[in-house]
């Protein structure tokens, strides 16, 4: 196995600076930059980026379309095109400090264009499926709620369904957060991974009291039998300890969250699975609660507060992420009218 260039390691670790302390990315973000540049790396051997020449990013570019995914799968357009667009960021910046730019030029960062038919493919809008109202009831019925865990995974869904709250979030909830008289939660940014670190509130959507009961005795629950604090989590990872004669066991909860939403995403995920249902993920409850909303505001400013609960300054925003009009739907809208 090629070693690591201690030359790369060192600009790197610049540019990862530059990127967290001058542009403020995330550590999430500086990780995907960080595996994208490797990708690169180990396409040309390690070779040092002052060595810079075209035909390495050919080279790349072959590499790139022939990597398959752990499920066997090509790469997606999408992904590809990200990849390209991170590494040429960086040789854009490298064009720029001393030592490179003597070696490496703007242009020369133009080489990790991505081609054009490729990139409109990438970038192309698709309509992303999202459950019904009743869909999204059927399988919270269908969720078992005996043990502890299952208690936890029912309340995350119900929470989902009362906030539309994204999953990043939902995972770094504290009780803290959690207002029950006012029907509200504190996205703080200070302790919740909001999207661009944003800090707003969040009241329960009007969608059924089999949601706000479950969540309600959630919450109850940890502060009044488990005793949890304030800074203690809402959706806690388990406890688990060997048990003698029995093996690991998830013995209670530890009240600390969880590093990241993966394996709540995949909760939800089986739970849509085992009902019968497509395989939905988290984030596509912000699109089934936008399409309620649509039908439950009256006025302008209704909706206003219905999409200023999910985070967003403008309606515009709302209406272009997840209320998008088929091409179907516009020609019967447009059939449909009269003068």
């Amino acid at each position: 196995m090629t070693k690591r260039n201690p030359e790369n390691e060192r600009i790197k670790r610049a540019y990862f600076n530059y990127l967290r302390n001058v542009e403020g990315k995330s550590e999430t973000t500086l990780d995907k930059v960080a595996a994208a540049i490797l990708r690169y790396e180990q396409a040309t051997s390690f070779k040092s980026f002052k060595k810079f020449h075209h035909e390495h990013v050919n080279r790349f570019k072959k590499n790139l379309s022939k990597e398959k995914t752990r499920a066997g799968d090509p790469l997606a357009k999408a992904t590809i095109d990200a990849i390209l667009r991170m590494i040429k960021s960086f040789f854009v910046w490298l064009a720029s400090q001393q030592g490179y730019k003597s070696r490496i030029s703007y242009l020369d960062a133009a080489y990790f264009n991505n081609n054009a038919k490729d990139a409109r493919v990438a970038h192309a809008k698709r309509e992303i499926p999202y459950p019904s109202m009743e869909q999204c009831a059927h399988a919270f019925n269908q969720m078992p709620g005996a043990t502890l865990i299952e208690q936890r995974n029912r309340a995350g869904f119900a929470l989902l369904m009362l906030t539309g709250a994204r999953d990043s979030a939902l995972t770094s909830f504290r009780l803290k957060h959690v207002d029950l008289i006012e029907s509200q939660i504190f996205q703080d940014a200070r302790d919740v991974r909001t999207k661009n670190s944003k800090t707003f509130y969040t009241w329960f959507y009007p969608v059924g009291d089999t949601y706000l009961t479950c969540f309600t005795d959630w919450v109850n629950y940890l502060r009044k039998d488990m005793l949890f604090g304030p800074n203690d989590a809402l959706f806690p990872k388990p406890k688990i300890e060997v048990v003698e004669g029995v093996g690991f066991q998830c013995t209670g909860l530890t009240g600390e969250t969880y590093a990241n939403a993966s394996a709540f995403r995949e909760m939800i995920k089986s739970t849509f699975v085992t009902a019968g249902l497509h395989p939905f993920f988290p984030h596509s409850f912000r699109k089934t609660l936008t399409k309620y909303g649509d039908q439950m505001c009256d006025t302008r400013e209704q909706f206003k507060a219905w999409s200023m609960n999910l985070g967003h300054d403008s309606i515009d925003t709302t209406i272009s992420a997840y209320l998008q009009i088929s091409v179907e739907r516009q020609g019967e809208l447009i059939k449909g009218m009269s003068l």
